[in-house]
């Protein structure tokens, strides 16, 4: 089918980013979430960044508002009837995620493929909660999503072939490079790589060996990464991380995935990374 329409539920850091992509590349886009106030704070968030292209000259006046336009913004479950592609962007809670999808698929009409962001669950799983796991897929966008160029397109035990062909069609339209997870694996493809490197980081700090200044001055200059263990964790969320690591050591039961004290305690104290002010770094090194 052809896809004009896509609805985003979750108005969160990914879902509000996949709808400003989306709507900067022409399409139709619902974005809901439980309350309105997330979906106008979300947008808001858009106007700001859109605003800062048009200041550089990256896109025009006129581009920004009709992107804008195309966003349609609820609160309502029954809006999403008239998405032809739906993209779960919830919380990265596993019971949220099944519990919305359930609801969100009675709403659907049945030849719309339904599609989650997560960062590492089970993509079999999440379908399951459907009825209709062979038009359920991942399709894991990065953050900030109208920037970084990947999407990992991952299929669940019982995906179809045209799902997946119209997910990483969907990808491509929305200017992403897809990559194909062809094993329902936890933590996919980055997630598997980055995870270690961010428990590793946090250890080093931990025994001593070095400052998350210095060892993210490391990575970069001597890996070649644009940016450092520690920046990254703030920029997505340093309890985004924690959720990853529980998620993996509890699916795998491998030391390799525990996560340190450090980033608990991290948590605790309300230090969440960017989104909070404050992180690994102080707010005035992560603004």
């Amino acid at each position: 089918m052809v896809i004009k329409k896509i609805g985003i539920l979750g108005a969160g850091a990914m879902g509000g980013g996949i709808a400003q992509l989306a709507a900067q590349r022409g399409f139709e886009v619902i974005l809901g979430d439980v309350d309105i106030k997330y979906v106008d704070g979300a947008v808001a968030r858009m106007e700001k960044l859109m605003a800062r292209s048009v200041e550089k000259g990256k896109i025009t006046a006129e581009e920004k508002d009709a992107a804008l336009a195309r966003i349609t913004k609820t609160a309502k479950l029954e809006d999403f009837a008239a998405a032809d592609f739906f993209i779960e962007a919830v919380v990265e809670d596993f019971a949220v995620k099944t519990a919305a999808l359930a609801k969100a698929e009675k709403i659907l009409r049945p030849e719309v493929v339904m599609a989650s962001n997560t960062s590492s669950m089970s993509i079999t799983g999440l379908g399951a909660a459907t009825g209709h796991p062979e038009k359920f897929i991942g399709t894991h966008f990065f953050n900030p999503a109208p920037v970084m160029r990947l999407c990992e397109i991952i299929r669940g035990a019982l995906t179809s072939d045209d799902t997946y062909a119209t997910a990483a069609g969907l990808a491509t339209a929305l200017g992403k490079t897809p990559v194909e997870v062809k094993k329902d694996t936890p933590g996919f493809i980055v997630n598997r790589c980055m995870i270690p490197q961010f428990i590793e980081a946090i250890r080093l700090v931990d025994e001593g060996v070095a400052t998350p200044q210095d060892i993210d001055t490391a990575v970069k200059l001597g890996l070649n990464y644009p940016m450092g263990p520690f920046e990254l964790m703030d920029r997505t969320g340093i309890d985004i991380a924690l959720l990853t690591m529980d998620y993996l050591y509890s699916e795998t039961g491998r030391e390799l995935w525990k996560a340190p004290h450090a980033i608990k305690s991290m948590i605790r104290a309300g230090r969440l990374g960017d989104k909070t002010g404050a992180g690994w770094y102080a707010k005035e090194k992560t603004a």
